[in-house]
Protein backbone atom coordinates (compact mmCIF):
# COMPACT_ATOMS: atom_id res chain seq x y z
CA UNK A 1 0.00 0.00 0.00
CA UNK A 2 1.44 3.43 -0.61
CA UNK A 3 0.98 5.39 2.13
CA UNK A 4 3.96 7.83 1.22
CA UNK A 5 3.47 9.45 -1.90
CA UNK A 6 -0.70 10.94 -2.55
CA UNK A 7 -1.02 9.11 -5.50
CA UNK A 8 -3.31 6.83 -5.87
CA UNK A 9 -2.40 3.67 -8.73
CA UNK A 10 -4.25 1.21 -7.13
CA UNK A 11 -7.43 0.29 -5.33
CA UNK A 12 -5.54 -0.76 -2.11
CA UNK A 13 -4.49 3.10 -1.88
CA UNK A 14 -8.02 3.76 -1.41
CA UNK A 15 -8.11 5.10 2.29
CA UNK A 16 -11.57 3.92 1.86
CA UNK A 17 -10.51 0.43 1.04
CA UNK A 18 -8.01 0.45 3.55
CA UNK A 19 -9.81 1.42 6.72
CA UNK A 20 -12.53 -0.76 5.16
CA UNK A 21 -10.72 -3.95 5.04
CA UNK A 22 -9.29 -3.66 8.29
CA UNK A 23 -13.36 -3.66 9.14
CA UNK A 24 -13.71 -7.04 6.88
CA UNK A 25 -10.60 -8.47 8.94
CA UNK A 26 -12.26 -8.00 12.11
CA UNK A 27 -15.84 -9.32 11.41
CA UNK A 28 -13.75 -12.44 10.14
CA UNK A 29 -12.59 -12.50 13.45
CA UNK A 30 -15.23 -11.96 15.61
CA UNK A 31 -17.55 -14.17 13.46
CA UNK A 32 -15.21 -16.96 14.12
CA UNK A 33 -16.36 -16.77 17.63
CA UNK A 34 -20.41 -17.16 16.58
CA UNK A 35 -22.27 -20.24 17.41
CA UNK A 36 -21.70 -23.13 15.03
CA UNK A 37 -25.30 -23.55 13.86
CA UNK A 38 -24.81 -19.58 12.63
CA UNK A 39 -22.29 -20.52 9.92
CA UNK A 40 -24.39 -20.71 7.33
CA UNK A 41 -27.09 -18.00 8.45
CA UNK A 42 -25.59 -15.05 10.13
CA UNK A 43 -22.35 -15.65 9.93
CA UNK A 44 -22.09 -16.22 6.23
CA UNK A 45 -24.06 -12.74 5.77
CA UNK A 46 -21.97 -10.65 7.58
CA UNK A 47 -19.07 -12.00 5.84
CA UNK A 48 -20.39 -11.87 2.59
CA UNK A 49 -21.76 -7.95 3.14
CA UNK A 50 -18.34 -7.25 4.72
CA UNK A 51 -15.94 -8.70 1.54
CA UNK A 52 -18.65 -6.97 -0.88
CA UNK A 53 -17.93 -3.48 1.13
CA UNK A 54 -14.09 -3.71 -0.55
CA UNK A 55 -14.71 -5.87 -3.51
CA UNK A 56 -17.27 -3.09 -4.73
CA UNK A 57 -14.66 -0.61 -3.86
CA UNK A 58 -11.97 -2.01 -5.85
CA UNK A 59 -14.48 -2.33 -8.77
CA UNK A 60 -15.14 1.43 -8.86
CA UNK A 61 -12.00 2.15 -8.77
CA UNK A 62 -11.42 -0.13 -11.80
CA UNK A 63 -14.16 1.38 -13.75
CA UNK A 64 -13.43 4.00 -16.16
CA UNK A 65 -16.15 6.87 -15.81
CA UNK A 66 -16.74 8.97 -12.57
CA UNK A 67 -20.87 7.78 -13.21
CA UNK A 68 -19.82 4.03 -12.77
CA UNK A 69 -17.18 4.60 -10.01
CA UNK A 70 -19.65 6.10 -8.18
CA UNK A 71 -22.32 3.54 -8.81
CA UNK A 72 -20.39 0.99 -7.22
CA UNK A 73 -19.49 2.96 -4.40
CA UNK A 74 -22.90 3.48 -3.56
CA UNK A 75 -23.06 -0.56 -3.89
CA UNK A 76 -20.41 -0.87 -1.11
CA UNK A 77 -22.03 1.63 1.34
CA UNK A 78 -25.48 0.04 0.97
CA UNK A 79 -23.50 -3.69 1.88
CA UNK A 80 -22.04 -1.03 4.86
CA UNK A 81 -25.61 -0.35 6.04
CA UNK A 82 -26.35 -3.49 5.70
CA UNK A 83 -23.41 -5.00 7.70
CA UNK A 84 -24.56 -2.20 10.57
CA UNK A 85 -27.87 -3.48 10.87
CA UNK A 86 -26.07 -7.62 11.24
CA UNK A 87 -24.11 -6.19 13.93
CA UNK A 88 -27.01 -4.70 15.93
CA UNK A 89 -28.96 -8.36 15.35
CA UNK A 90 -25.78 -9.75 16.85
CA UNK A 91 -25.31 -7.74 19.59
CA UNK A 92 -29.01 -7.99 20.35
CA UNK A 93 -29.46 -11.68 20.25
CA UNK A 94 -26.32 -11.94 22.44
CA UNK A 95 -23.44 -13.17 19.86
CA UNK A 96 -21.46 -9.73 20.60
CA UNK A 97 -20.24 -8.15 24.23
CA UNK A 98 -20.29 -4.90 23.96
CA UNK A 99 -16.54 -3.50 24.22
CA UNK A 100 -16.75 -6.06 20.56
CA UNK A 101 -19.84 -4.46 18.84
CA UNK A 102 -18.42 -0.70 20.24
CA UNK A 103 -14.97 -1.39 18.42
CA UNK A 104 -16.47 -2.74 14.83
CA UNK A 105 -19.27 -0.07 14.91
CA UNK A 106 -16.25 2.30 15.36
CA UNK A 107 -14.38 1.21 12.84
CA UNK A 108 -17.67 0.73 10.35
CA UNK A 109 -18.06 4.57 10.78
CA UNK A 110 -14.81 5.57 9.98
CA UNK A 111 -15.41 3.16 6.58
CA UNK A 112 -18.84 4.95 6.02
CA UNK A 113 -16.96 8.09 6.60
CA UNK A 114 -14.48 7.75 4.18
CA UNK A 115 -17.13 6.31 2.10
CA UNK A 116 -19.38 9.06 1.78
CA UNK A 117 -15.50 11.14 0.88
CA UNK A 118 -15.40 8.79 -1.73
CA UNK A 119 -18.42 9.12 -3.35
CA UNK A 120 -18.67 13.01 -2.92
CA UNK A 121 -15.21 13.71 -4.32
CA UNK A 122 -16.14 11.36 -7.55
CA UNK A 123 -19.51 13.19 -7.81
CA UNK A 124 -17.86 16.28 -7.77
CA UNK A 125 -15.60 14.76 -11.35
CA UNK A 126 -19.19 13.93 -12.70
CA UNK A 127 -19.99 17.35 -12.85
CA UNK A 128 -17.00 19.21 -14.10
CA UNK A 129 -17.39 16.42 -16.66
CA UNK A 130 -20.74 17.86 -17.71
Amino acid sequence: MNNESSTIKAFTDLKAWQESHKFVLLIYHITKKFPKEELFGLTSQMQRAAVSITSNIAEGFGRQTYKEKVQFYYMAQGSLTELKNQLIISKDIGYLEYAEFDQLVKQSNISHQLLQGLITKSKTFIHLKS
